[in-house]
């Protein structure tokens, strides 16, 4: 670390200067000069390059054309011509630990993140958070002369965490990025995202036509402009993370009209058809072979002529979104051209945080999220809704089918850490001022444990035995900026291990163990777990099998031995026992709600997880609020979810009070009462559960001052959750909305002409 040295008298010794006088002048420039930490200003090691390292999420090896995909993605082959593309270059198999590895340098583990945010659970390694001996690369490089920004999705604070109590050291802002502007959960809805501006929750801009891919790229260019004009010899470190590709597909409709007609051939031939252009472009080996369907997907000629018209549009707009995705990262990219900060940036491309998911299910799916939690969508709903793809009204994800398709040429797809469909991406890296000889590929096995070190060898500054007093676990990764210069550099990177679910394997000096645990990666909810000792092994040669096609278990049984060992060696050393296939007892945990039966929140409340609001769902309840009403009053008084599943209750335009929930796409009950006088009301929601048991339906009743005024039945409610990233909310409903609010409504239909005294929630 270095620092500006001070010239100038210290204040104290000018003052005692100035007391005695002219002569005592020479008194006063003896005084010591102030001590390093005191110095006003770090500075970076000299020609240290700014970073700017781009996450994308659940893209397949094969999706983009660069590795053979059938999607354009320009902006990508651009970084890749005038640098280095990466074949060999691996994710965790999952989001949040692969977002906790890449920030930190460790195995996802190492670091607390071994499991996706939301199936976090009391085992050290799965707790949902980064310790603090595992600081992130934004807080080693901020403490190092760097601007650091975070911008789109974060997914690595834990669920209790995510409220206006906070605590915020485990917030991107407390995790070393100096700004942070996105989402705080999994996913998001893109027209209508949940977003966050540092640790405040914030609607999204007023607008018809906003996406959040095109806002954070917006933002981004705006920090970098700032961070240039403040302090032009200041490098910046940019972290920016899409909430694509991931679900709900939303994407502005000419984008899917670009891919119109493009995949009706079905996701067999598509597969062939990627795996074609592969071995035209050299990303694979001549003598790959091309992995076969797992014999639990369907065919594509077995669907139905209406299932392939739905599931062809989904392929439609997803493509159109990853489109899109790398046309807005194209004009970050012309930024730091026009200003003449390319050429000494290192842009690091990561496409895809996993492989390709298979989480729409096998029949692809109107709203997944509903869809993994059992709701049924029939093949007419999903006709009627075909030219709804894509957009605000749907929160749809495409056939798992798919997804296996753009995993080409590799076995499986997200989660399935076992198996490089699961794990294997695609990366670029683009940096003029040091790759020399552009345009080139690189096949060292690599890692996102690799991308912190890679970063630090490239700023000059040494990786911290410590950070803020708090000694450091060493990083896992290996820098590869050893291979830069040398596409035939022997690898540095010789071991690693890979784990999600129970899901596992082990790579080392070219060989890899798999063992899958027999989780089908579209049964998100409900698959029961088994002895890990009844998942069968299998061994593969890396070195001639670039695919993963031939298992040599049989034929190698004592390698096998060793390095099922080996993984339990890097399993221990790495806090990834004892395993399990789902998820353990939370087993001290905390509960964001405390377990509460009786909750009352008051108007400004916002940003409230769904898990913080007492346990709603599976049982009957009371929503009560005291509400003062005016000839001017409409607007939201509470709501929780959004437009793919939630309630909200508010006053319309015509001042009646309405109670609208969302039971995905299986029901959407509408409760409507009379005007209200002006004055003072008491709004009441009941809702009597047809249990015991999970998922059943009840009957809503709204009143106003003790009289029901409407009421109406559902069919089914969710058994676990509405979404996994909107809020719950008192006077505003943040995110997508769940009611049918007026069309010129402003975002958010925030209540207004009057005042709301309290909302209640009881448990009955």
């Amino acid at each position: 670390m270095k620092f500006r040295k001070r010239k100038t008298l210290s204040i104290s010794a000018l003052a005692l200067a100035m007391s005695l006088g002219g002569n005592a002048v020479a008194l006063a420039q003896t005084a010591e000069s102030p001590a390093p930490h005191e110095a006003w200003q770090r500075q970076a090691p000299a020609g240290a390059p700014n970073v700017v390292l781009v996450l994308l999420d659940d893209v397949g090896f094969g999706a983009a054309d660069l590795f053979g995909g059938p999607t354009a993605t320009p902006t990508l082959d651009q970084l890749a011509t005038q640098g280095l593309r990466f074949n060999r270059f691996h994710t965790t198999g999952i989001c949040s630990p692969t977002r906790a590895s890449v920030l930190t340098g460790r195995n996802p583990h190492a670091t607390g993140i071994g499991a996706v945010m939301n199936t976090a659970d009391a085992r050290p390694g799965y707790s949902g958070f980064h310790t603090k001996d595992t600081a992130t690369i934004a807080e080693i490089l901020r403490q190092n002369g760097y601007s650091t920004g975070a911008f789109g999705k974060w997914h690595q604070t834990p669920d209790w965490e995510v409220s206006q109590s906070g605590p915020f050291d485990r917030w991107p802002t407390g995790e070393g990025f100096e700004k942070f502007y996105g989402f705080m959960g999994g996913e998001t809805d893109q027209f209508d995202p949940t977003l966050y501006d540092g640790t405040t929750p914030i609607l999204r801009p007023a607008g018809d036509h906003y996406h959040l891919t095109e806002d954070i790229v917006d933002r981004s260019i705006q920090w970098v402009r700032g961070q240039k004009s403040m302090a032009p010899n200041k490098p910046f470190f940019l972290y920016l993370a899409p909430g694509a590709t991931h679900a709900p597909i939303q994407v502005p409709k000419e984008y899917i009209a670009r891919y119109r007609g493009k995949f009706d051939q079905g996701w067999d031939k598509l597969r062939e058809e990627i795996f074609a252009r592969q071995k035209r472009l050299g990303v694979i080996p001549a003598n790959t072979k091309l992995t076969p369907r797992p014999a639990e997907m369907p065919a594509w000629d077995s669907l139905t002529p209406d299932q392939k018209k739905f599931a062809s549009r989904l392929m439609e707009a997803y493509a159109g979104f990853l489109a899109h995705t790398d046309e807005q990262i194209g004009r970050l990219v012309q930024t730091l051209k026009d200003s003449g900060q390319y050429d000494n940036t290192m842009f690091i491309y990561i496409v895809g945080d996993n492989g390709a998911s298979a989480e729409g299910g096998l029949g692809g799916s109107l709203n997944y999220m509903g869809a993994m939690q059992g709701a049924k969508e029939s093949d007419a709903q999903k006709l009627a809704a075909l030219d709804k793809i894509g957009s605000a009204e749907l929160y749809a994800h495409y056939n798992a089918g798919w997804a296996w398709g753009l995993d080409a040429p590799f076995q499986w797809t997200k989660t399935v850490a076992s198996h490089l469909g699961g794990t294997r991406n695609g990366m670029v890296i683009s940096w003029p001022k040091r790759i020399h000889n552009p345009g080139g590929l690189r096949s060292q096995f690599s890692h996102v444990n690799d991308i912190a070190p890679t970063i630090l060898e490239a700023a000059g500054i040494a990786e911290p035995k410590e950070v803020n007093g708090i000694a450091q676990k060493p990083m896992n990764g290996t820098s590869l900026i050893y291979s830069f210069d040398d596409a035939k550099a022997p690898e540095r990177h010789t071991t690693q291990y890979f784990e999600v679910m129970g899901n596992r394997s082990i790579y080392h000096d070219g060989w890899m163990a798999s063992a899958f645990h027999g989780r089908l990666p579209w049964q998100v909810i409900g698959t029961k777990d088994r002895p890990m000792e009844e998942d069968k092994w299998e061994l593969y040669d890396l070195r001639s099998d670039y695919s993963q096609a031939t298992d040599l278990a049989a034929k190698y049984p004592a390698r096998l031995e060793e390095m099922k060992a080996l993984f339990m060696k890097e399993a221990a050393a790495n806090q990834v026992l004892p395993l399990s296939g789902v998820k353990s007892e939370d087993g001290g945990l905390p509960d964001a709600s405390g377990g509460a039966k009786s909750v009352t929140y008051y108007e400004g409340t916002v940003g409230v997880a769904e898990k913080a609001l007492p346990k709603m769902l599976n049982r009957s309840w009371t929503l009560t609020s005291d509400v003062d009403v005016s000839n001017a009053s409409q607007g939201v008084i509470a709501a929780v979810g959004g437009a793919g599943a939630g309630w909200s209750l508010y006053i319309d335009p015509q001042h009646r009070p309405v109670f609208t929930y969302r039971a995905f796409n299986v029901k959407t009950a509408n409760l409507v009462g009379q005007p209200l006088a002006p004055g003072a009301a008491k709004l009441r929601v009941d809702f009597d559960y047809d249990g015991p048991g999970y998922a059943k339906g009840g009957t809503l009743k709204l009143m106003v001052d003790g009289k029901q005024v409407a009421t109406d039945t559902l069919p089914m409610t969710p058994p676990g959750f509405f979404t996994i990233d909107e809020t719950f909310n008192v006077g505003v409903d943040m995110g997508s909305p769940v009611g049918h609010y007026p069309k010129d409504a402003p975002v958010g239909y925030g209540y207004q002409g009057g005042h709301i005294g309290k909302v209640t929630i009881d448990l009955r």
